[in-house]
């Protein structure tokens, strides 16, 4: 397992503390960014797709925040850039 593998786990670990997941999926795009500034920092980049019921009657903003709450400990040092889609089991269609 390499460092953006653990790094992952332990992201899905807060993320499912702090809400009731339906569905998870958190993208190393790391490679994409070589040579980014921010990438010379060790803090890598992702993409996180999550659906849970908590996101409901939440602004796209609030949602951020509640993310960003979630997996504080890990920002900036282990999170550089987190692209971030956050919905509704509704909105998901689940």
């Amino acid at each position: 397992m390499n460092i953006n593998q653990q790094r992952i786990a332990l992201f899905e670990e807060d993320l499912r503390k702090a809400f009731d997941v339906q569905k998870l999926v958190i993208e190393d795009e790391s490679h994409l960014h070589a040579g980014h500034a921010g990438a010379a920092t060790g803090g890598g980049h992702f993409k996180l797709t999550i659906v849970a019921p908590q996101f409901q009657g939440l602004s796209p903003v609030a949602r951020h925040r509640a993310i960003y709450a979630a997996l504080n400990r890990h920002i900036p040092k282990e999170i550089h850039a987190l692209t971030i889609s956050a919905l509704t089991p509704e909105e998901a269609g689940t």
